[in-house]
């Protein structure tokens, strides 16, 4: 579902990745938000890496839902609602709603020319989704670290 069509939601999963860059030991070498996903290229120096996704999605989604009931401008709200409950009588696991996918799909990166085609494609996509010209006009990506403007995230570029 496109739920990252709003700023507002963006930035509650932006703020989330700064979180857990500051508290939780997450490296971000890469990232890009996409309306119904996100691509991240990420390590960690504290916390086993899965237990810092769950985290980040635990949170995410319960900052997300709790925008969307309130906020006065989703005209998609109702829909979006039903969607999560309706996915979170799936699962057992949940209380209420189901934001995110329960898996997550890693890659190991296991060669530089793996990480830059990676890096690449996950840079791209906005360009593919006819959204930019250039990778680095979009906001919500690192494209615009690699090529030495400041990004909404803290990143640690692979050189």
């Amino acid at each position: 579902m496109d739920v990252f069509t709003r700023r507002a939601y963006k930035d509650i999963f932006v703020d989330s990745l700064k979180y857990c860059i500051q508290h939780k030991g997450l490296e971000v070498y890469a990232w890009c938000l996409m309306s119904n996903h996100a691509h991240l290229i990420i390590g960690t120096t504290k916390e086993k890496i899965e237990n810092i996704l769950r985290d980040l999605k635990r949170h995410t989604s319960k900052e997300i839902t709790k925008a969307i009931e309130e906020s006065a401008k989703e005209s998609r709200r109702a829909w979006m609602l039903w969607m999560f409950e309706r996915e979170g009588r799936r699962n057992p696991n949940n209380t209420k709603y189901q934001f995110w996918q329960q898996s997550n799909h890693p890659i190991e990166l296991v060669s530089n020319e793996m990480i830059e085609q990676r890096l690449n494609y996950l840079h791209q996509n906005p360009v593919v989704a006819g959204w930019v010209d250039e990778p680095e006009h979009y906001l919500y990506s690192s494209a615009r670290d690699y090529i030495g403007l400041k990004g909404l995230v803290e990143v640690i570029l692979i050189e």
